[in-house]
């Protein structure tokens, strides 16, 4: 009985551990999230965005989605799921009315064979615009 309760232990306390390696930083999603958004700064997060005022979505493999809307760009680095996104994948959205929510859920459709490949539960956006310098 001892035993088992010192493997018990044993095992909660490698948990964290464990969590902590799921949780690596995709230096390369990073890297090109940092470029895209390059001359510019952020604004307040939002929790939702009016999907008539969205022009395009990229996403960032293994990092975030960047949803554009004109001149502005809205991050979103999902709350759930954000290891999987692939810039080769189909972005899947069920609109249950006129905007997109930090509660939406994403379905990934791989683009070769059409097949879902994962899901992604969207964050708060937050929003990036130029900055705008002071000589003209």
């Amino acid at each position: 009985m001892r035993k088992l309760f010192a493997a018990a232990a044993l095992a909660l306390v490698a948990l964290p551990g464990a969590a902590m390696a799921d949780d690596k930083v995709n230096a390369k999603g990073e890297a090109e999230l940092a470029k895209m958004l390059e001359g510019r700064e952020a604004g307040k997060a939002v929790k939702c965005l009016p999907t008539h005022a969205m022009d395009n979505s990229t996403i960032i493999d293994g990092t975030a989605i960047v949803y554009r809307s004109g001149s502005k760009l809205y991050v979103n680095r999902p709350r759930s799921g954000a290891e999987q996104l692939d810039d080769d994948d189909i972005l899947l959205t069920k609109l249950y009315g006129s905007q997109l929510c930090n509660v939406d859920k994403v379905d990934l459709i791989d683009r070769s064979s059409r097949m879902w490949s994962g899901f992604v539960l969207l964050g708060d956006f937050v929003p990036y615009a130029k900055v705008k310098t002071g000589a003209r």
